[in-house]
């Protein structure tokens, strides 16, 4: 009995390093103590419940894992842990005021903390918002905090974001680096944005007699995209469709034509990481949605993945 109390605890440990704090890498904390901690401080109903949960958020049982981690909350209310956790699976499921409710949480209960605020920032996005509409929420006036969000948003490669955050920071061996950075990434996009333009147009001269820049839009992408996946030119979608996501990189429909490149090159892991990533970035096209899920299925079927395969299938929406 004692033997199998041990695994348990060893298990779980284990699982909390790899789900929460081997994450938090951008923090100073020590992960194996953080885990140490969070198992010694709760009891055998609020770990055997959490540990649950993290299992069934390993399957994508995400409403099994809410009412978990809900137990888990009516046990020890003020876990910021939790908190974080329930943030990502309402994300899952789309439910984004809920999701934002508990990240927003997480995030006032560890201001500091670099991977709560990355799933905060991260769930605005999905809800097409920003860190503003929320500012008499969030500790904002924390040095830190900002400098995290600063990062988040060069991370995510909103560099106009990025700046505005830091224009409200003293100088500092962050700033400057962070500006160093920032100012080589944007001349990159500005370079591949201008050679992109000038290889797709051919010089094309609008009527008025200057260039124009209609190749390089979102609609002009889609419409050859289109073409490519109609016409079954799968080595040319995969070169027009990671051209696509390297302009636009939030644009669901470019990671789904991408995927099906891949997937017709049999290259499936490949294909799978970037399909699921895609669904970052859905909101509510269930006609797209279906589409990258069907393609998820081919992809795990091939890999011979039933389990995950079943998942997928099992999302798909008929009617659409």
């Amino acid at each position: 009995m004692k033997k199998a109390h041990n695994c348990f605890y060893s298990c779980l440990g284990f699982l909390l390093i790899s789900s929460v704090s081997f994450a938090q890498e951008k923090n100073t904390l020590n992960n194996e103590d953080s885990a140490s901690l969070f198992l010694e401080e709760y009891s055998d109903t609020f770990q055997e419940a959490f540990f649950e949960a993290l299992k069934q958020k390993g399957i994508e049982n995400y409403d099994k894992t809410i009412n978990l981690l809900l137990d888990c909350k009516r046990i020890k209310d003020d876990n910021n842990v939790v908190d974080f956790e329930l943030a990502k699976a309402y994300k899952e499921t789309k439910q984004y005021d809920l999701a934002e409710e508990y990240a927003i949480n997480a995030v006032n209960s560890d201001p500091e903390n670099y991977w709560y605020l990355n799933t905060l920032v991260t769930i605005l996005s999905s809800k097409r918002s920003s860190i503003g509409t929320i500012k008499n929420q969030i500790p904002e006036g924390n040095i830190i905090f900002k400098q995290n969000l600063a990062e988040i948003y060069y991370d995510h490669n909103n560099f106009l974001a990025t700046t505005a955050v830091l224009n409200t920071l003293e100088p500092s061996d962050f700033t400057r680096k962070l500006n160093s950075k920032l100012k080589v990434s944007i001349k990159q996009a500005e370079e591949k944005s201008t050679s992109f333009s000038f290889s797709t147009t051919n010089n094309t001269k609008s009527k008025s007699g200057n260039s124009t820049d209609e190749n390089t839009t979102i609609e002009h992408y889609k419409t050859r995209i289109l073409g490519l996946l109609r016409s079954k030119s799968y080595i040319l979608l995969d070169n027009l469709s990671k051209d696509a996501l390297e302009n636009y990189p939030a644009q669901p429909y470019f990671y789904y034509a991408r995927g099906v490149a891949l997937n017709h090159k049999k290259k499936y892991r490949e294909a799978i990481q970037v399909l699921e990533e895609s669904l970052d970035y859905m909101l509510d096209d269930i006609k797209l949605s279906n589409k990258i899920y069907e393609e998820l299925v081919d992809a795990y079927t091939a890999i011979h993945n039933t389990v995950k395969a079943s998942i997928y299938k099992q999302k798909i929406k008929p009617g659409f």
